[in-house]
């Protein structure tokens, strides 16, 4: 990995968050800031229990968006590397979903950049989920709030 590598990677097999963070921070002295970001499997959604989540995607597309988010969040702020894994396929309570790792030489940018890239991955990226819920099982619309959240950027 240089100092300005891209990974982008979706699997169905799980991350270990260490490497991960080893793998920016590996032969990187120009950056001083890591800043990472892995969600979760939770266990309730909208009032439900919720036992378990299946995600699908467009692969390829799904690839080329993410590629895209990142590429604009490296013309808005100054970043080293990025990191991005998204998991497919069959997921429980407690499994790691997503991992955005960003290096900077300083934290605000990283800060930043992490959050635009999940906050847009969440709305433009190709990925649908079906819940595991107490009442069966239910594919998941786009919320509201992380339509604003991501509108919040073109300010």
């Amino acid at each position: 990995m240089n100092n300005t590598s891209v990974k982008i990677s979706i699997q169905t097999q799980d991350f270990n968050l260490q490497d991960e963070v080893d793998l920016l921070e590996q032969d990187n002295a120009v950056d001083g800031a890591v800043v990472t970001f892995t969600g979760r499997v939770r266990n309730k959604n909208e009032g439900l229990t919720v036992s378990g989540l299946y995600l699908e995607h467009y692969s390829g597309m799904t690839e080329k968006s993410l590629a895209k988010i990142i590429a604009q969040a490296q013309q808005r702020w100054q970043i080293g590397r990025v990191s991005v894994i998204h998991r497919i396929g069959q997921l429980a309570i407690g499994d790691q979903i997503v991992f955005v790792g960003v290096t900077s030489m300083h934290r605000q940018d990283a800060f930043a950049a992490a959050e635009f890239i999940m906050d847009y991955l969440k709305v433009q990226a190709p990925f649908w989920k079906k819940e595991l819920t107490e009442q069966g099982e239910k594919w998941l619309d786009a919320k509201q709030s992380d339509n604003k959240q991501a509108q919040q950027w073109n300010n």
